[in-house]
């Protein structure tokens, strides 16, 4: 069935319910994708604080591990680890993060980038 045909079956009520649904997944989109307030990278070895800034700035930085040297690069809000010296690469495969509460860990080269600050909701896990 064409998209025109089916348009033509529906109601008022139908294009209306469907607009309303639109307007709310547009109008939910970019609150459910905010930083949060005061959002802040934190680059970590050991337990101790190497790096703190927030995501705002941007530029690479380069950490001495175990195994060498890795580099972080912070953009565009967010933060990703650029090259390691670990043998499975896995913490560049992880990406970028740029959301309270998201990690990279380089378990080999004991380096831990954590964000932090408010998220926008204040539970990231509710069960029961």
């Amino acid at each position: 069935m064409a998209v025109s045909a089916l348009w033509r079956r529906m109601t008022l009520g139908d294009r209306l319910l469907l607009f309303v649904l639109l307007a709310l997944i547009l109008i939910t989109l970019p609150v459910t994708r905010s930083q949060g307030k005061g959002a802040r990278l934190l680059v970590e070895q050991d337990g101790a604080v190497l790096y703190a800034a927030p995501l705002t700035a941007s530029g690479r930085w380069r950490f001495q591990g175990p195994l060498g040297e890795s580099e972080i690069e912070v953009a565009h809000g967010g933060a990703r680890i650029v090259s390691s010296p670990c043998p499975h690469k896995l913490c560049i495969a992880l990406g970028r993060i740029a959301h309270p509460g998201e990690l990279i860990a380089c378990v080999p080269n004991h380096l831990l980038l954590r964000i932090e600050g408010e998220s926008a909701s204040s539970h990231d896990l509710i069960t029961r």
